[in-house]
């Protein structure tokens, strides 16, 4: 047995990593949609909706936002085999969970320390993906595996069970630094003595302001036997009901702060002081892992949500109810907070988001980024959409989004097939790319030629197509100074070797394009999706040879029973 042994799962293909190309985006101003006018202060203008394949584009956003997203919500196809109207739902355990761990991943750098992961899942997967999530984000930022009812009537033709919940599983990134939020309470909640309401909206009973039970004479406490002025000005002691003297459950000093607290009524024997005792200003209470659907809604409330939106179009095959990402939302975050959803499917996820105060960024591959999710957002920032918890956040529309869409892949074949740089790419698309691909942030300086980008502040890049000769190269060095570094990404350099080079300016570092690159990444793989049309088929491990009689066989030890091939050998 190996020496170095740790529980985990395994599948075929796991070794297997893409080689990721960081693409920039490139945003197009006729997709991208803002409110004409402000609505209120808090209106978000930058939140971004990325058409193209979400594996992609999480590697494109994790230069700049990693660490800077508070929650992420997640609702992968299940891998049930189902095909839906608008993907194909059936893979193979072993790609599917190796593309769901390669965005698992990305997902888990893009959080911030006190972000969380919520993902929606049937049975099918949900306990492959549970330890798979484990793997990622480690077994003890694991929050909890909520149940949500996500039908509200059994189906009378099912086989064996009738299905009625999916799971919603719940990881931290930190789970030291996790705040997760209680469930606001509600009116109903406030105990049904507290029958009385102030003048401010406030739940509160009365209570008698005199000491009642144990020590209660006068003789117990005599500072606090004093007179008090009723509303008709006649001056009121505290007494027993057998007429002794008692006191005030108050002294002088407290009733005169809480004055506003205190309460006449007059009854047969005259006036009588009570004092307010208010509601609790309820902190919540924390959610419980059953959701039902009368509290979050079902899947036969997202379809009726979704035909409200578009009564013309084919109802989407499985969105989700905005009652349920409104309590995600609530519970993960905080206005201005960040949300992601890589799988946007029908847009609910921003639209629930963006009508909540919070900043989102949502991915999406299908056509339907344009047939629903940009008419709905429309709707969304118009203030048309009045559906979903639109009423009960009190929406009046607001804001915008800007529509990115992935760049090509920045190395192509050209027709002899040599690598070369993607023609589609201008002097700025390359410029950003090659500052992605060396880990600066692309920021052009509108004084200095040479600054295309920086990674601290006397670090730059710079990026031409030109062959540089020497004396345009000791022209960069002397105009960037002794004190400063850049790097020069150039087609060549004329005259002087590598070595030469870090001689002679060794404020300067050369690189050729693009074979400064061509090793990074997958160049021109365009489509990681999780759809099985679109990848590749598992090679099979080569057939052992045959044993020799009397020699026990071997059995297949791939996936150990992990998929119903059996179990290991005794």
């Amino acid at each position: 047995m190996s020496g170095k042994q740790k529980l985990e799962l395994t599948w075929i293909g796991k070794e297997k990593r893409p080689k990721l190309e960081p693409r920039i985006l490139l945003e197009d101003v006729a997709l991208s949609y803002h409110a004409k006018h402000r609505v209120s202060e808090n209106d978000s203008f930058d939140n971004r909706l990325i058409f193209g394949d979400n594996l992609l584009a999480l590697k494109a956003l994790e230069q700049e936002f990693s660490g800077k997203v508070k929650c992420v919500f997640i609702d992968p196809p299940y891998n049930t085999g189902s095909a839906f109207t608008h993907y194909d739902d059936g893979l193979e355990h072993s790609i599917w969970l190796g593309l769901m761990r390669d965005r698992l991943e990305i997902i888990k750098r893009l959080l911030s320390e006190d972000g969380s992961l919520w993902i929606t899942i049937d049975d099918n997967e949900a306990h492959y993906l549970k330890v798979l999530c484990d793997e990622v984000f480690g077994r003890v930022n694991f929050i909890t595996n909520a149940v949500w009812e996500k039908s509200d009537s059994p189906r009378m033709d099912a086989q064996y069970f009738s299905s009625r919940h999916d799971h919603l599983l719940v990881f931290a990134k930190n789970v030291f630094t996790l705040n997760l939020k209680k469930l606001v309470s509600n009116d109903d909640e406030t105990p049904s003595h507290y029958d009385k309401t102030s003048e401010d909206g406030r739940k509160y009973y009365l209570k008698p302001l005199r000491a009642m039970g144990h020590e209660d004479r006068r003789e117990d406490r005599p500072s606090m036997y004093f007179k008090l002025e009723a509303p008709d000005r006649t001056d009121v002691y505290p007494k027993k009901q057998d007429g002794t003297d008692g006191r005030w459950r108050w002294g002088p000093d407290k009733v005169k702060e809480e004055v506003d607290r205190i309460e006449w009524i007059k009854g047969r024997n005259g006036w009588a002081a009570y004092y307010r005792i208010y509601a609790g200003k309820h902190e919540g209470r924390p959610p419980e892992t059953i959701w039902f659907h009368i509290d979050v809604g079902s899947n036969r409330t997202s379809k009726a949500e979704a035909k409200n939106l578009f009564p013309d179009e084919i109802v989407f095959g499985t969105p989700k109810p905005e009652a349920l990402l409104r309590r995600i939302i609530e519970l993960a975050t905080n206005p201005g907070d960040l949300v992601l959803d890589s799988f946007a499917g029908s847009g609910t996820t921003g639209a629930v988001a963006h009508k909540m105060g919070r900043r989102w960024i949502m991915v999406e591959l299908g056509e339907h980024c344009h047939t629903h999710i940009i008419p709905r957002l429309k709707k969304v920032i118009d203030g048309e959409d009045q559906g979903g918890i639109s009423k009960a956040v009190n929406w009046q529309g607001g804001g915008g989004f800007r529509y990115y869409k992935l760049a090509p892949s920045l190395i192509v074949n050209d027709c002899w097939g040599n690598p070369v740089i993607n023609p589609e790419y201008n002097a700025a698309m390359l410029a950003e790319a090659l500052a992605k691909l060396e880990g600066f942030t692309y920021a052009p300086s509108e004084v200095h030629w040479w600054q295309h980008g920086h990674s601290s502040e006397c670090d730059f890049i710079y990026v031409t197509t030109q062959n540089l000769s020497a004396a345009q190269l000791q022209v960069l060095c002397d105009e960037i100074g002794s004190e400063q570094s850049l790097l020069v990404c150039c087609s060549a350099f004329r005259g002087v070797s590598a070595a030469q080079a870090a001689g002679r300016w060794p404020n300067l570092t050369l690189k050729k394009i693009p074979k400064m690159v061509l090793a990074r990444c997958e160049w021109g793989h365009d489509d990681y999706s999780l759809n099985v049309a679109n990848l590749p088929m598992a090679q099979p491990d080569p057939v052992e040879p045959a044993v020799s009689k009397g020699r026990k066989a071997k059995t297949d030890r791939r996936t150990a029973d992990l998929f119903g091939d059996g179990g290991e050998e005794a």
